[in-house]
């Protein structure tokens, strides 16, 4: 395949990219929008709302495996290509647990919140523009944006972190609220492994340019 063509077919599957990354970041969103209001409606959403992300992510899947077995890409093309498959399975992962969250939210349903949630959201605010500096950092093949929001996962394991203690000691001063904090730590979990998912994004930005994955 001629140069240009093949640079084509890439561009195509950028905007693919853009397009499922743009739609899981709402998922993701939306799931702690749900979350915050106690918005069933909104959490079902996102829950109905998986299997387009899942087919989309297939379609660019299929496009991917084509290129390689039709075109025979080589040197950093290829690389590019075999990252793009599994960055669409880190996306679609990432899907996953928001629709998990959603669904903690369902749960959560008519129960009244032992606190307000601020650290939660704060943390799920970090995650998300984790997603969306890594995505922008893979199009533009940008390794300095990708090391900095790889940097980024260490104050989201501070946020849990310090969620963590505090749940921890709700339940151990009132035992009425151990479930309701236990769905907490679920749910922060969940976040947590967003970011780690956006971690990965960032890593194959490196691997792409340089066929490593150090991020020193």
């Amino acid at each position: 395949m001629p140069r240009l063509q093949l640079s084509n077919e890439l561009e195509k599957l950028h905007n693919d990219l853009l397009k499922l990354g743009n739609m899981v970041e709402n998922a993701i969103l939306d799931s702690i929008k749900s979350l915050k209001n106690q918005d069933i409606k909104l959490a079902n959403k996102v829950v109905d709302g998986d299997e387009i992300i899942n087919s989309l992510e297939e379609e660019i899947g299929d496009k991917c495996i084509k290129l390689i077995a039709t075109q025979q890409p080589m040197a950093i093309d290829l690389r590019e290509i075999c990252a793009i498959l599994r960055l669409i399975a880190d996306l679609e992962r990432m899907a996953d647990h928001a629709v998990d969250i959603a669904k903690f939210t369902i749960e959560l349903a008519g129960e009244k919140y032992m606190k307000a949630l601020i650290d939660i959201p704060r943390m799920a605010d970090l995650s998300i523009e984790m997603v969306r500096k890594s995505l922008e950092a893979f199009i533009k093949k940008d390794i300095v944006l990708a090391k900095e929001t790889w940097a980024l996962d260490e104050t989201v394991d501070d946020i849990y972190k310090q969620i963590y203690r505090e749940l921890l000691t709700y339940m151990i001063e009132d035992p009425k609220k151990i479930t309701q904090s236990t769905y907490f730590l679920f749910i922060c979990s969940h976040i947590e492994r967003i970011a780690d998912y956006a971690k990965n994004v960032c890593e194959k930005v490196v691997f792409i340019q340089t066929g490593g994955y150090s991020m020193k």
